[in-house]
């Protein structure tokens, strides 16, 4: 004979099931719609980071009569020189309203400076608040910094002097960074994505649990059953779990489809996000299913509507990303310290999976043992709040 529990759990699936609005939005819409949104943005990022490095720009130069030397040594690198704007302060404003990205100021006596061996001066005009033009400006920065170089090298050995004395220090810099460690910089996004799946895989459910029925007139009949409370929510926090998994496993599939269409090998990084990967981020994100589904119980216990209990089970939703927010940041490392703090201990888990590194056993076991002994303390308060009389007023 099947338990209450079980009865109750196949119940609500199955009604659930049977609400196509529903379903859409918890099965559909966001598994589906946030790896492609995740996907699209990574590709649009790299896209511009490619571009900025392989294609020619065109500066504006104000004053390139001046420094024809210079304009060939830019030509060289892919910075073609147009005519810019006819004083410094109409560039100025152009630049300030997005005309131009970047201008290039030469000053009327850069040719006599130069030739005199004094200090030949130059004005970069940018606006790093805009993001497109601060990487154009970084890379003209760069040009013109290996021709002021290429200049000053040149200087020291017409005057019969070795280079090498400018140089005090050599530094030799070891990148100790894998493909995949370098990848996880563009995946660090990832388990935002994942946690808010999860939730509202089982959204609609747990604003049903209680809320639901509540506005449909249908709790009071409910609770008359010869059922003990504790076994009608608990059957529905575990068809909210179901709920739950099953739209993070989705989204983990989504994920590692959309995932092998972004061209990270161009930037020298590597996503193994292959299945057993998604795998093991479902193992790590599975005990937090059990916490999610009773916080969200136990919110929409309070709750007199259905519109009430999606207002604030929103909110709920927020509360999870919160550390996630902290990590990025502080750049948080794993610690096992850190390992009983709900959604941060799964990011940090995952992070390391998406590093290609081995997650440490014991830093899973406190992830879990947390997670899921939180979620039956709130599990148990809602209980409690169930088998009181006041719930049907």
């Amino acid at each position: 004979m099947r338990s209450p529990i079980a009865v109750v759990c196949s119940k609500e699936v199955v009604e659930n099931a049977r609400d196509r609005r529903t379903m859409f939005s918890t099965l559909v819409f966001g598994p589906l719609f946030a790896p492609a949104l995740f996907a699209v943005l990574i590709n649009v990022v790299l896209s511009q980071t490619l571009a900025s490095m392989d294609d020619r720009i065109s500066v504006p130069v104000i004053g390139a009569e001046h420094a024809p030397n210079l304009l060939a040594f830019l030509r060289r690198y892919g910075l073609d020189a147009v005519e810019g704007p006819a004083t410094v302060e109409l560039a100025r404003l152009t630049v300030q309203q997005g005309d131009h990205e970047v201008v290039l100021a030469i000053d009327e006596g850069f040719g006599d400076a130069f030739r005199a061996g004094l200090d030949a001066r130059l004005s970069l005009i940018v606006d790093r608040s805009q993001t497109r033009a601060a990487a154009t400006s970084q890379r003209v920065r760069a040009v013109l910094d290996a021709y002021a170089e290429q200049l000053g090298l040149l200087r020291l050995q017409a005057r019969g002097l070795n280079p090498v004395v400018l140089r005090a220090v050599t530094i030799d810099e070891i990148d100790v960074s894998t493909a995949a460690g370098r990848s996880a910089l563009l995946l660090g996004m990832l388990t935002y994505f994942l946690l808010l799946s999860t939730l509202t895989g089982g959204f609609y459910l747990a604003i049903d649990a209680t809320a639901g029925e509540r506005e449909r007139g249908s709790l009071e009949p409910l609770l008359t059953v010869p059922v003990a409370r504790s076994s009608l929510l608990l059957g529905k926090l575990a068809a909210t779990i179901c709920y739950m998994l099953l739209s993070l496993a989705l989204t983990l599939a989504a994920f590692t489809a959309a995932l092998r269409f972004v061209p990270f090998e161009d930037l020298g990084m590597q996503a193994n996000f292959s299945p057993l990967m998604a795998a093991e981020i479902l193992l790590v994100l599975a005990p937090f299913a059990p916490l999610g589904a009773a916080l969200m119980t136990l919110v929409a216990s309070f709750t007199r509507s259905y519109r009430e209990a999606q207002t604030y089970l929103t909110l709920v939703l927020l509360v999870p990303t919160l550390p996630l927010l902290i990590a990025t940041v502080l750049n948080v490392q794993p610690r096992l310290a850190l390992m009983w703090i709900p959604s941060l201990s799964q990011h940090l888990l995952i992070t390391e999976l998406l590093k290609a590194q081995p997650i440490d056993a014991a830093a899973y076991a406190v992830s879990a043992g947390a997670s899921l002994l939180l979620g039956a303390a709130i599990a148990l308060v809602s209980i409690r709040l169930y088998e009181r009389e006041s719930l049907l007023g």
